[in-house]
């Protein structure tokens, strides 16, 4: 069983993906103080997706609650069409940590050996992805990838500690490359939505969510609701940090990835390994959610064909408690058919976990920049999984297990139903505002 610190640790390395690198680049067409604001804003959104989560997991099957478990209860058919948005959204995310190990790994080897194999971009990825990314990814449990989230959060503070070093000691290279700072809107610069993306993606660890409320040992709420805040908290101080230090250092000279901007130095090899640490040891946390998608797509189409195999749906009704809210207990709930129950069996676990791992591979050594496609997808998926979803489930779940005839819902059921529906609108508003920029203005991730 998994422990909060776990828990919010493996959140934390969801979230903190290669997007890390350009969190200063999204504070210039906002300038600095916007800029804190709308990181600021876009973290409480988040959290507020996050606790809806903690909040619905008592209406899905104990242990095994994900989006395609609830979707039964609200509307089966909707279920295919979520767990494709979550499958694409976190099969393009890994395909991109592995693009970014392609376009890092030649460089660092640059600086140790004049070997043309080892500078070889689609060498480096192949190996990265047979010895390191490939065997974790055949992991079951995320938490057996707590050290390999430890691993990358100690990247992550690495990079940190980097950004302060060269804020606070500025070198007469940096000094020339150092741009106009802006406090608040600056003129001259696009629109505020080309990187608007950017802080939406960079909150994004919801797919994984569920995954850890299942592996809780208490997965009532008044207990997972602190893995959600601390998970926050912690990201929104490291992109404060980063964001704020990157941009004060660069000004509007900033680029997409910090890291290539600093000296080819020993503390610049060192951070551009621990990114590399980072991707590849979160590339599993991107193939658990969209391998859980893909089989809980394919058992939907088996379901439907094959009826007399029996069928995954559950109605509010059947789920129906009147034990008080404060004390709700999960193992009441009418619980899924015995198959669902059981883990994927090993042959389609290997199978679906070959194919994400041969087409991430193919379309990494393939593609040098994935950009523009990745904000779009990030624009649609992660605004799906992030505040959509969550706010969807929130506003038709909540409150289900009271006879309302009696009298009305609880102020704190109440409260919790309404920001369902707030943030399953607030999602749509930033979907359309963000693929705007990403097909309009050329905003990327």
């Amino acid at each position: 069983m998994s422990t909060i610190r776990s828990g919010v640790v493996t959140l934390l390395h969801t979230a903190c993906g290669a997007g890390i690198l350009a969190i200063p680049y999204a504070f210039r067409p906002f300038g600095l103080v916007p800029a804190l604001f709308m990181l600021s804003f876009c973290g409480m959104c988040s959290m507020m997706g996050l606790l809806l989560q903690a909040r619905i997991a008592k209406y899905g099957p104990l242990k095994k609650v994900s989006f395609f478990t609830l979707a039964q209860v609200v509307n089966p058919a909707l279920s295919v069409v979520f767990d494709a948005a979550i499958a694409i959204k976190c099969f393009g995310v890994g395909v991109s940590y592995m693009i970014v190990v392609g376009d890092l790994m030649p460089k660092i080897w640059a600086n140790l050996t004049s070997s043309s194999v080892l500078h070889s971009r689609g060498f480096n990825i192949t190996i990265i992805m047979a010895f390191v990314v490939g065997p974790l990814c055949f992991m079951r449990s995320l938490n057996s990838l707590r050290y390999a989230s430890m691993i990358a959060i100690g990247s992550v503070a690495y990079l940190c500690i980097l950004v302060i070093v060269h804020f606070v000691h500025v070198t007469p290279e940096l000094e020339e490359l150092k741009g106009e700072v802006a406090l608040w809107l600056p003129r001259n610069e696009p629109t505020p939505l080309t990187t608007l993306p950017i802080f939406v993606f960079a909150y994004t660890c919801h797919h994984n969510m569920f995954s850890v409320i299942n592996e809780q040992k208490n997965s009532n709420f008044t207990h997972v609701k602190f893995i959600a805040v601390f998970a926050i908290v912690v990201a929104f101080f490291l992109y404060i940090t980063i964001g704020t230090a990157g941009y004060l250092t660069f000004g509007d000279n900033i680029t997409g990835n910090i890291i290539a901007l600093y000296p080819n130095t020993l503390s610049t090899t060192i951070g551009r390994i621990a990114i590399v640490l980072l991707v590849m040891l979160a590339f599993p946390l991107q193939c658990h959610p969209a391998r859980e998608s893909i089989n809980n797509m394919v058992k939907y189409y088996q379901e439907r064909t094959s009826p007399s195999q029996g069928n995954y749906e559950m109605t509010a009704v059947d789920q129906h408690t009147s034990v008080e809210e404060t004390t709700h207990d999960t193992s009441s709930l009418s619980p899924l058919p015995t198959e669902e129950k059981e883990q994927m069996d090993n042959k389609r676990f290997l199978l679906i976990t070959t194919i994400i791992l041969v087409f991430s591979y193919l379309l990494a050594i393939s593609v040098s920049s994935l950009a523009r496609v990745l904000a779009i997808v990030g624009a649609t998926g992660s605004t799906t999984i992030s505040f959509i979803l969550p706010g969807f489930f929130g506003w038709r779940l909540i409150g289900t297990e009271y006879d309302t005839s009696t009298g009305g819902l609880k102020s704190t059921t109440k409260l919790f139903k309404y920001l369902g529906l707030v943030m399953a609108f607030w999602g749509v508003i930033v979907m359309i505002t963000s693929l705007i920029a990403s097909i309009f203005f050329g905003a990327s991730h």
